[in-house]
């Protein structure tokens, strides 16, 4: 499957806040301790962000690695929703600012699937927000985002289309499904591997609860494809994200027609899955090298990229 991927890779504003998140509170915690410069923390081990053996990142280079992939997502989400994508007041600040290449609204056939999407995106909207106003200037840019090449590239690796087709996420709801599929359980599995190193408690709790948001967009999807007996496609979608992120089985697909599987948990303790960056960026970037490509052709901004 790793060989695969290598030929292969070559609404408007949310109108009120969810109820029970305190933004305000929250996005005052994440100031005070990015504005002072909280302390960083350690990572030892070569699995962790660089063929280094040891390195140290602040808890701001990891709000901002998170923030990359809160910008892919919302791109996604907002395109297939509503057309548009973030404002330009949204996606400024350091590193080299980069455009979206491809995206459109999906013309749904379910209102549910329709309401499902557009709750996302605004959720995911909120997410860059948050952490953009919690970095304050520290916020690096929206890198360059692929939503054209880098789905075909991630569906032929799968097995979804041969080498010659294109895979087009906007083309109707399953393809969406299958679309968002592709890098929705990664992203609950990112800010689960970052937690034990974000030294800052008041930051942990933020991003404790961006997971959890992410676990339910995860299971939103996971559910629907499976209520559409989309099994198979899930499975090789699984088994192509797998083969990135090491020798390590941290994937699983949806289940059977017998047996269903919409929450991706370890079986031996019944929590999700942690991967390290190295694990998240060898999938966005759709190569085992962390070389930048696919959803992200520059590679993201920030110190871990």
């Amino acid at each position: 499957m790793v060989l695969k991927f290598l030929r292969a890779a070559g609404k408007s504003e949310p109108a009120a806040t969810p109820a029970g998140v305190d933004l305000a509170a929250g996005r005052r915690a994440f100031i005070q301790s990015v504005g002072l410069g909280v302390a960083g923390s350690a990572i030892v081990g070569p699995a962790a962000f660089s063929p280094a053996a040891a390195q140290t990142v602040t808890d701001t280079d990891i709000l901002n690695f998170a923030l990359n992939l809160e910008y892919l997502e919302a791109e996604f989400y907002l395109r297939a929703a509503t057309g548009r994508g973030l404002a330009d007041s949204e996606v400024s600040g350091t590193g080299t600012l980069g455009a979206v290449t491809g995206g459109r609204q999906v013309n749904f056939a379910t209102s549910a699937i329709r309401n499902y999407a557009v709750e996302i995106a605004s959720e995911e909207r909120i997410h860059v927000q948050f952490l953009r106003s919690a970095l304050g200037s520290a916020r690096v840019a929206r890198p360059a985002v692929n939503l054209t090449t880098s789905f075909t590239a991630a569906a032929q690796a799968a097995g979804l289309i041969t080498s010659g087709q294109t895979f087009d996420a906007f083309a109707d709801e399953t393809n969406f499904l299958l679309a968002s599929y592709i890098f929705e359980d990664v992203g609950v599995s990112a800010y689960l591997g970052a937690a034990p190193l974000i030294s800052n408690k008041s930051i942990l709790a933020a991003a404790g609860g961006i997971l959890a948001a992410e676990a339910y967009h995860a299971g939103t999807i996971r559910t629907v494809l499976y209520s559409r007996g989309l099994y198979t496609p899930a499975l090789r979608i699984s088994d192509a994200r797998d083969s990135l992120d090491g020798s390590t089985d941290l994937d699983q697909g949806i289940g059977t027609a017998t047996i269903a599987n919409v929450s991706l948990t370890n079986p031996a303790n019944g929590q999700a899955y942690a991967r390290t960056t190295s694990q998240v960026l060898n999938i966005v970037y759709l190569n085992p090298s962390k070389r930048p490509g696919g959803f992200f052709p520059s590679g993201l901004n920030g110190t871990i990229r």
